[in-house]
């Protein structure tokens, strides 16, 4: 069955490295929205600007520009099963995606929730560094590249994100929790949600996924 999900968390919840696990085990792309974000900042155009600087100041890009981003993203995947990470961030957004999930005749078969605590958050985002070819991410705690700098996958350099910066990742706690913390809500009235604790290794989180993904 191609499983179509939206992966939600505070960041540094780990639910990035839980994804990149599911994609290998169940076969299905993941979409980030940072890396989409991320690879137009990269491109140097008056868009990508924008997005630099919003980003770099840990605040929201726009929804038209994510939701472009995304819908785009979907339609070259077809009917493939994929994992959502970073989208949508409001219930707004989830408006926005289901009339997206719509127009190519796709629905959500759940929402996981991937929660750890605040201590959590603050140790893993001090120690993650991400490939800054392919995306891959690593923690140089718990999940170590084979090689000090150098991605395991393709060999590029392994760098820290801007968005990591301890004053960047406050700021980022207060929004989710003012903005995204409500689709939680949202989708548990839909009956779409599964909830993850990722407080531990992630051969552990992995288990307490599959637990929550039971029968899907």
């Amino acid at each position: 069955m191609a499983l179509r999900m939206v992966f939600l968390g505070p960041p540094g919840a780990g639910k990035g490295t839980i994804a990149q696990r599911l994609v290998e085990s169940r076969g299905l792309a993941q979409i980030s929205t940072g890396d989409l974000l991320r690879e137009e900042a990269a491109k140097g155009t008056p868009l990508g600007k924008k997005v630099r600087e919003i980003m770099d100041k840990g605040a929201f890009v726009d929804d038209a520009t994510v939701g472009a981003l995304v819908e785009g993203k979907l339609k070259a995947l077809g009917g493939n099963g994929f994992i959502l990470d970073g989208f949508p961030r409001t219930v707004e957004q989830a408006e926005m995606l289901e009339k997206i999930l719509a127009k190519i005749s796709l629905k959500l078969d759940a929402v996981v929730d991937v929660e750890a605590s605040d201590e959590t958050i603050i140790s893993r985002l001090g120690s993650r560094v991400q490939c800054g070819k392919c995306g891959m991410v690593y923690n140089l705690k718990t999940l170590q590249p084979q090689e000090d700098g150098k991605c395991d996958d393709c060999g590029g350099k392994l760098v820290r994100r801007d968005d990591d910066r301890p004053e960047v990742v406050k700021m980022r706690l207060e929004t989710y929790r003012k903005k995204t913390a409500p689709l939680i809500g949202y989708y548990e009235k839909k009956k779409l949600l599964r909830v993850v604790d990722a407080n531990s290794t992630i051969e552990r989180n992995m288990a307490n996924l599959e637990k929550a993904l039971a029968g899907l």
